[in-house]
């Protein structure tokens, strides 16, 4: 579980999905992932999906549409993830100065 949440697309899948409160289509979430390729978005849906984080809805139209939402287990791993990054933005300068301090002493 901790590699699929350590992967850097799936909290972002998680956070576009948390954020909008809403089921999202597929390419309105490849949009919303500025850089992601079709394929990463497929594999990160799809092992998110496997360990029931995301719930994926095909509905019957021509072409089927499909959407993508959290589950209630999705949820609560989006709060704890959106914790993580809360937590990075607060103390990004100070890890950003440990990394330039370490630079320094190595060189």
């Amino acid at each position: 579980m901790l590699e699929v949440l350590a992967n850097k697309w799936a909290l972002y899948v998680l956070a576009a999905l948390r954020s909008d409160e809403r089921p999202i289509r597929f390419n309105e979430l490849r949009r919303l992932l500025d850089g992601i390729t079709q394929k990463m978005l497929t594999q990160t849906l799809r092992a998110l999906e496997r360990d029931g984080l995301v719930r994926r809805s095909v509905h019957p139209t021509t072409p089927p549409s499909v959407e993508y939402s959290l589950t209630p287990l999705g949820v609560e791993a989006g709060t704890l993830t959106t914790a993580i990054a809360d937590w990075s933005k607060q103390h990004a300068r100070q890890i950003l100065a440990s990394r330039q301090d370490f630079d320094r002493r190595d060189s």
